[in-house]
């Protein structure tokens, strides 16, 4: 377990969290996550590392309890709905809507106060630039490889403006050359832009790469 001085206004706190399943407990943990950092959780099948992420973002299912406070950047999330609680949640597979073109998906993730169809389209196709993706917002989605749909995908999640960054194995998909790209990539602009990141994983490569704290939970 991580130890961590409790600085409730800066960064994502999970304050004395502990996660049950059927009466069986399955975690306990208590840690911030600064700014910029990365907390990497590890552990077998079962062990309660993607429900963390869902009791983090809002999803818990019902068949789970949990107690302890989600706090981030002062502000307490805990019984607030997904919707509210300005966290970004990246997933094993990226999710593109199959029926917009790859433009498309980032216009939908733009927050409803930016205005103007120009400025909204402008800071879509910036946010490709960013990823190397230059050009390709009329692509259809299933015409991208793998890594490409894991950029765009990122994109569109930090383009609704998260104050923290949740990582449900999202490299997991890709080959080992293009993981370790897509990798460095993810976690440059998570600490460029100061989210605190919590990344769930099976690999300790990914774990080195997040060159933060780690946590391992047993089965």
């Amino acid at each position: 377990m991580t130890e961590t001085p409790h600085d409730q206004d800066a960064g994502l706190l999970l304050d004395s969290v502990t996660l049950a399943l059927n009466g069986k407990s399955l975690l306990t943990i208590d840690s911030l996550i600064k700014p910029g950092e990365i907390l990497t959780i590890m552990g077998e099948s079962g062990s309660g590392k993607s429900s963390l992420l869902d009791f983090v973002a809002g999803f818990l299912r019902p068949d789970f309890s949990a107690s302890g406070r989600i706090i981030l950047h002062g502000r307490d999330l805990t019984r607030l709905p997904p919707q509210q609680r300005q966290i970004g949640l990246m997933f094993q597979s990226p999710l593109l809507f199959p029926h917009m073109s790859v433009l498309q998906n980032l216009l939908y993730a733009l927050p409803a106060e930016v205005k103007g169809g120009k400025h909204r389209q402008e800071l879509a196709e910036a946010a490709l630039r960013d990823v190397g993706l230059d050009g390709f917002g009329g692509r259809d989605p299933a015409t991208l490889s793998g890594g490409q749909q894991t950029r765009v995908a990122l994109m569109r999640t930090l383009l609704a403006d998260p104050k923290a960054l949740l990582l449900d194995e999202p490299f997991s998909s890709l080959d080992k050359m293009r993981r370790s790209d897509i990798r460095q990539l993810v976690f440059k602009i998570a600490r460029q832009r100061e989210l605190p990141v919590l990344l769930v994983t099976h690999d300790m490569e990914d774990a080195a790469a997040a060159d933060g704290p780690v946590f391992t939970l047993d089965r």
